[in-house]
């Protein structure tokens, strides 16, 4: 088990090579035995992590260019822990539920390439493999849109790119420089995260550097008015595409806030607090308003999530136990509720071709098991007590309330503005008269769709009911982040008070 996390994360991606010489007509059931191993490995770590404990376990470090710092260096804690987790469980779930039939064999062995650098975004501590793995999960994401998405997927393909690398770039510009900077402060190059978490930086210094982050992150989440490429992405992309990049590839975004900005700029994310508070009240309150608008029911989904990761922006710079870690608890709450509503929505276009709400109808009467389910994913979406997505929204806003209460008040306009679209959209899809006849004849789930969605019910409703499986790891590690904080301001207030003695004194 020494080598567990580095084996989650090229496991999929040997498969996957592997799979190459694997027959067309077993391709699913190998893509199936692939990532079910890759999600029981995830379940062996969580056995295995000492969940009382802060600091990062199962550590690997193997040195890659030496003479600048940079190396194989990964590591678990409670923050990521879970997300490991989720990404292993929804690439399982998403291809059990898949219906795809273009290039099956293709998709596959691009989602198990996928799979290993969601895993390795979350698992890497130097920064320069983190980016690796970063970047690199654009390719299969472009790859699943450009090939296997509708008939704007071209331009949905060149935005998100252009987007996301844009941002990206900014953000290895700030990476390099803070390599330097621990060179020129300890005359040892090195791009650890746990060497640089030691290094106390100037206020001004670090403004400029938590905005070039910013530009990498932001942009991931999206954040308010960096999210104008996740509508086109989700609506031209295929249904495991979406379900992929609401569950897991948008919480790379907030991932990223939470292990760099946070540690490394602790001065500057209180400086910024209020901002990107205002960023993400503008995000919540606009984009639910837009997902009211739609004619679409996967766009209101896509601008659903864009409203909700507003919430996990607030919790995450509320800076305290409370908020950062109910972001991280609706980090995993959005990316199975979100990851299940588009696998619905992708399940009802298999039968129907269209995804225009108007064009539905009465579908309680056809499909009542399928209607129960999508009742209980909306439910979570909006935060409904006892499932898992109110556990998460109340966290998150009690966190920021500590803060500021006004902003946290309007805040909680999310979950009303997001019941009234949704139950919108529900209202129209599943009551009223079946009075389309392509409607009639539509079948309920079926097996597969059962075994996939069967337990993203539980997890929602077991997680709503006892979210201390997932809180007591989280806030364990999330402790040790605020004390972090705590202790490095200390040290630059101190610092930063000599050296005003020192300027009085003529020194």
């Amino acid at each position: 088990m020494d080598y567990i996390l580095s084996i989650l994360i090229f496991f999929p991606a040997l498969a996957a090579l592997i799979g190459i010489l694997v027959k067309k007509d077993s391709i699913f059931i190998y893509g199936l035995i692939v990532t079910g191993l890759e999600l029981v490995l995830s379940l062996i770590l969580y056995s295995l992590f000492d969940v009382y404990e802060a600091q990062m376990q199962f550590i690997e470090e193997y040195a890659l260019i030496p003479s600048y710092g940079i190396s194989y260096l990964i590591g678990i804690d409670g923050i990521s822990l879970f997300l490991v987790i989720m990404t292993t469980f929804m690439s399982f779930i998403s291809l059990l539920a898949l219906n795809e039939k273009k290039d099956l064999k293709q998709l596959i062995l691009t989602v198990l390439f996928l799979e290993m650098t969601m895993v390795g975004v979350f698992l890497a501590l130097d920064a320069i493999v983190f980016y690796l793995f970063w970047e690199l999960s654009l390719v299969p994401m472009l790859f699943i849109i450009g090939v296997w998405g509708g008939k704007q997927r071209i331009y949905a393909c060149i935005k998100f790119f252009l987007y996301t690398f844009l941002g990206s770039m900014i953000m290895l510009v700030a990476m390099l420089y803070l390599g330097y900077i621990y060179y020129a402060t300890t005359g040892i190059w090195s791009f650890s995260l746990l060497d640089w978490n030691l290094l106390l930086l100037p206020f001004d210094m670090q403004l400029w550097l938590f905005v070039a982050f910013f530009a990498g992150f932001a942009v991931k989440v999206p954040m308010f008015p960096f999210h104008t490429w996740l509508p086109y992405a989700h609506g031209q992309a295929p249904t495991i595409g979406s379900v992929l990049l609401a569950a897991v590839l948008l919480k790379m975004g907030t991932y990223g806030f939470i292990r760099f900005s946070l540690p490394l700029f602790p001065d500057a994310s209180v400086y910024f607090m209020i901002p990107m508070a205002i960023l993400a009240l503008i995000a919540i309150i606009y984009t639910a308003m837009l997902a009211y608008a739609q004619e679409d029911m996967k766009q209101v989904i896509a601008y659903s999530s864009v409203s909700h990761m507003g919430v996990i922006i607030l919790g995450t710079f509320a800076l305290n136990v409370e908020g950062i870690g109910g972001s991280i608890f609706l980090m995993i709450s959005h990316g199975l509720v979100s990851g299940a509503l588009f696998m619905l929505v992708g399940m009802l276009y298999d039968r129907r071709h269209t995804k225009m709400i108007s064009e539905f109808g009465g579908l309680a009467s056809v499909m009542p098991k399928f209607a129960v389910i999508f009742a209980l994913m909306l439910m979570a979406s909006v935060g409904l007590p006892l499932t898992i997505g109110f556990v998460g929204e109340f966290l998150s806003l009690l966190g920021f309330f500590k803060v500021s209460p006004i902003i946290a008040s309007l805040a909680g306009l999310t979950i009303i503005l997001g019941a009234v679209y949704m139950l919108v959209m529900y209202k129209s899809i599943f009551f009223g008269k079946l009075d389309n006849k392509k409607n009639e004849k539509l079948i309920d789930i079926n097996k597969n769709e059962v075994l996939a969605l069967v337990p993203l019910c539980i997890l929602v409703v077991l997680l709503g009911i006892f979210p201390k499986i997932i809180l007591t790891p989280v806030n364990t590690s999330v402790n040790e982040l605020v004390n972090i904080m705590e202790i490095k301001a200390v040290k630059q207030s101190s610092k930063d008070t000599l050296r005003i003695i020192n300027v009085i004194g003529g020194k």
